[in-house]
């Protein structure tokens, strides 16, 4: 699913216009997004968790040419599901 797909569903699941549905859609993904760029994990109850994961530097190889080269460390958004996605996935 898509955003634009996602507006339409919760336009119609919760009887808001379709722009303002789009808006709430904006303004979560905007502070989900704020959030993870502080390093704060976002926890939706029976949903799930974006949280920050940290990869340390290591060394790789260039796949092209064979060469030794060095992955630096980064950060990145992880996300762990909860129970309740959990149980409507495998049913």
């Amino acid at each position: 699913m898509r955003k634009p797909e996602l507006v339409d569903a919760i336009a119609e699941q919760t009887g808001l216009s379709k722009e303002k549905a789009h808006e709430v859609i904006t303004a979560f993904t905007d502070q989900v997004s704020a959030a993870a760029s502080r390093g704060d994990a976002i926890s939706l109850i029976g949903f799930g968790t974006f949280n920050i994961r940290t990869r340390q530097a290591r060394t790789g190889r260039n796949p092209k040419t064979g060469a030794e080269i060095t992955i630096p460390a980064s950060r990145t958004v992880g996300f762990k599901a909860g129970k309740a996605l959990k149980d409507a996935v495998s049913s």
